[in-house]
């Protein structure tokens, strides 16, 4: 059949038959259907896409991080400085958030309202640190308080170039276990309380320890940290590696090693931080 016979045809069938008429309904119908199913389907992608937003001040490091993440949970990641920020956060999974020096006040408000809103926020390192004093909401939101005064007063302090041990204070919980191969018993007693016994754990070489973050309010713990000082040779066992809490709608996760990108290569602490992106409860 020619093309004109093929249109000639076709205007026949317009014109006769409630049959015909029926088909033609049929196929605008479904064409629209279709289109509709399209969009739906872009949207959806759009909404529920698995990616990472990490605002940072120190790259190398993030780009190490997302790279785990992408070899390990199939995520991508987004790095940007906290004066480049989306307009929006709410479409990322989860916001990591890796600042050194200052946090400024406008990004601090809306990484709070971002997890309060529902979101998936994952502080690391030096983000909750002595720097961040200043600022009026970040640390009592987090519930930490860095205690001034002198080690010897239990006063917050730094040691850098050390090495220490990580502890799974966790075994029931999702986040510390799925996928995580510890490579190390230790012994530990919890916030150095009681006696000490064997944990799942790992070492971090080569790398910074935080003493005594204070919690101001409830969350879970997740891991805990074990280091000797050498000058006095006094043994620090403290819960403060990594924990999660609850904040509005949303959640909160906190992990303490981070110094430099090679802490971010341990394979035990990457898996770890890669079942943190799903957020509590969602394995």
């Amino acid at each position: 059949m020619g093309a004109d016979q093929w249109q000639d045809c076709r205007t026949e069938c317009r014109a006769g038959g409630s049959a015909v008429k029926d088909w033609w309904w049929f196929e605008a119908t479904s064409m629209r259907l279709y289109r509709l199913i399209f969009v739906v389907l872009a949207v959806a992608a759009g909404l529920f896409a698995q990616e990472v937003l990490m605002v940072v001040d120190e790259i190398p490091a993030m780009e190490t991080l997302a790279a785990q993440f992408k070899a390990r949970s199939n995520v991508a990641s987004q790095i940007v400085r906290q004066t480049e920020m989306p307009a929006s956060l709410a479409r990322y999974q989860t916001v990591v958030v890796y600042i050194h020096m200052g946090l400024n006040q406008e990004p601090e408000k809306r990484l709070i309202e971002y997890a309060r809103n529902g979101g998936n926020l994952m502080v690391l390192h030096h983000s909750i640190s002595s720097g961040k004093r200043k600022n009026l909401e970040w640390l009592p939101f987090l519930g930490v308080t860095l205690p001034t005064g002198s080690l010897d007063q239990d006063g917050y302090a730094y040691f850098e170039e050390v090495t220490f041990e990580v502890v799974n204070l966790a075994p029931g919980e999702y986040v510390t276990t799925h996928d995580v191969r510890y490579d190390k018993k230790v012994q530990y007693a919890s916030d150095g309380m009681g006696g000490e016994k064997g944990y799942d754990g790992f070492s971090v070489p080569t790398s910074e320890v935080y003493l005594n973050h204070r919690f101001d309010g409830p969350r879970t713990k997740l891991l805990g940290w074990k280091w000797t000082e050498p000058k006095s040779g006094r043994t620090y066992m403290q819960d403060t590696a990594g924990w999660h809490m609850a904040t509005g709608k949303g959640s909160v996760y906190y992990f303490m090693v981070g110094h430099s990108a090679a802490d971010f290569k341990i394979p035990a602490y990457a898996q770890i931080l890669s079942n943190a992106l799903r957020g509590p409860g969602r394995p």
